[in-house]
């Protein structure tokens, strides 16, 4: 029961902030959530404006179809569903994880926060595109414990929303609050992923 619970928590929090860049457009507004702590002439440069968008886009996309993609009874009844939304997932990764390399040398925070945001791309990236080539030589259990570490770093969309208002509470100053949060909203998702590898049960099992 308890597991059960935890899994509709996490489902629903992915869906929750997978949908949240909606918000942008249907509102159509830009003194909101980050875009009210960047200046104009940010806000005014078309190259940020396109890695901005495509990030928060194809990460919301990531969110939202990367849960499914550990739901045992949806890998053994639809194989091929399993596939098209693991392309689907890989696609928005890479658009979504190099758009947010290159607007993290711009973030919020200076070098440090700069530093946490171009990490958690990359290791973004690198684990989905490690995870992509172990299922191209069918290496399954690779593939998987891959997909862990690429989702962790997915999930930090979520967790630094978690995080965040909470060290401004604790700390009361945004930059400082921000600078943490760059590092805190992805390693211990890592970490934790580490450990749910290290239990992991063999595919068949």
């Amino acid at each position: 029961m308890t597991q059960r619970i935890s899994k509709a928590i996490f489902a629903l929090l992915a869906i929750i902030i997978g949908l949240y860049p909606s918000i942008y457009f249907f509102l159509q507004v830009r003194n909101i959530g980050l875009l009210s702590t960047k200046t104009n002439e940010l806000l005014t440069n078309i190259y940020w404006n396109i890695g901005f968008y495509t990030h928060i886009i194809f990460g919301g996309i990531s969110l939202l179809v990367g849960w499914m993609q550990f739901n045992k009874r949806l890998l053994h009844r639809k194989p091929s569903l399993h596939r098209l939304i693991g392309k689907i997932y890989a696609i928005s990764v890479f658009l979504s994880g190099l758009a947010g390399i290159g607007i993290g040398f711009t973030a919020t925070g200076g070098f440090i926060a700069s530093l946490g945001f171009i990490s958690l791309g990359i290791v973004w990236v690198a684990t989905t595109l490690l995870a992509y080539l172990e299922i191209r030589n069918g290496k399954i259990e690779q593939h998987r414990k891959l997909m862990i570490y690429s989702y962790a770093a997915c999930f930090a969309a979520v967790t630094l929303r978690i995080w965040l208002p909470l060290l401004m509470i604790t700390l009361g100053d945004y930059l400082f609050a921000y600078r943490i949060v760059a590092w805190l909203c992805w390693v211990p998702n890592i970490i934790a992923a580490y450990f749910i590898v290290k239990t992991l049960k063999p595919y068949n099992a």
